[in-house]
């Protein structure tokens, strides 16, 4: 199908090949941006790439993915709470899991309202582990990336440039 603009309606009704604005393209890059991030933390700490985790701290060599993290934690405010959880293999499968889904579901494009909801959770509790910040008194990333993530599932970010708009994922709800 060839793409039309619709140019007399001004930028906000400008359409792009089968109804898509201009601003869909841009949620859906957020969207793959904010996905490759999950995904690049699940692939590095999984195989010690050596960007954040050297390659003696992988997971498959051993490593816990959340000890570097939640052990640092300890003389934060939820210090003690954190930290004890830190290497608990319960906690280093479900990060590991949380990571890899929000990752793939956020750059295939489904299950995109599911992804933002649990990545929203996974931030916050970042988050938490941090405070009391030491460069703001409460904004940091992980708060700017969950508002991104909702922004992306109230956009239905996933049917531009990914799977959403499949006709399986747009007859069950949780798959949007």
């Amino acid at each position: 199908m060839a793409a039309t603009i619709d140019r007399s309606a001004g930028q906000a009704g400008a359409t792009i090949a089968e109804g898509r604005r201009p601003v869909d393209y841009v949620w859906a890059a957020a969207r793959i941006a904010i996905g490759w991030i999950f995904l690049w933390a699940f692939l590095d700490k999984t195989f010690g790439w050596g960007f954040a985790t050297p390659s003696d701290r992988a997971w498959i060599a051993g490593g816990s993915p959340t000890t570097g993290f939640l052990k640092g934690t300890g003389e934060n405010a939820l210090g003690g709470f954190f930290s004890a959880l830190a290497g608990q293999a319960w906690v280093d499968w479900l990060f590991m899991a949380g990571l890899l889904g929000i990752g793939l579901a956020l750059i295939l494009g489904i299950a995109t309202r599911l992804a933002a909801l649990a990545g929203t959770f996974m931030l916050a509790l970042m988050w938490a582990a941090e405070l009391p910040l030491a460069n703001n008194p409460f904004m940091d990333d992980h708060i700017v990336y969950s508002i991104v993530l909702i922004g992306l599932a109230m956009a239905g970010a996933g049917t531009t440039l990914g799977l959403g708009g499949l006709p399986i994922v747009r007859r069950h709800a949780w798959l949007k």
